[in-house]
């Protein structure tokens, strides 16, 4: 049997999953920085709050509108990431990230195009059910 009395279970998770080691190279991580230790530190607490707010925000979408249209949007942040990774950090623009830039647009416009015909053909059908039951009165 095992005695786990003075160990949590994110404890025994993290261990068992390796993820431990990670956890103790943030200081040394921090102590290396170009900025400084509080700017990593910093960098961490708001990267950790902003991800909070997007899962919160995707949550709501799907709570509100649906899990694909959550897919559609999260789906487009990655041709804009990739926009401003070479905007703001010059990063080089390879063959990979083109195709992944134009797949993910492809994707974005295919599904738009799709909703705004099947919001015209509904459109359409309302209008025609209207004037049907204008005619039998």
């Amino acid at each position: 049997m095992v005695d786990c009395s003075d160990q949590t279970i994110p404890q025994l998770t993290f261990e068992s999953a390796g993820v431990d080691d990670v956890w103790m190279a943030i200081p040394a991580e921090a102590r290396n920085n170009e900025l400084g230790e509080a700017q990593y530190y910093a960098v961490l607490v708001w990267n950790a709050i902003i991800w909070q707010f997007f899962f919160l925000g995707a949550v709501g979408i799907i709570f509100y509108a649906s899990s694909l249209f959550t897919g559609i949007l999260i789906a487009i942040l990655l041709p804009i990431t990739e926009i401003l990774a070479v905007i703001i950090y010059q990063e080089k623009f390879h063959a990979e990230k083109g195709v992944s830039l134009a797949l993910s647009l492809w994707a974005f416009a295919s599904y738009f195009c799709g909703e705004f015909e099947l919001g015209k053909k509904e459109n359409e059908n309302a209008a025609a059910a209207a004037a049907e039951a204008e005619e039998e009165d």
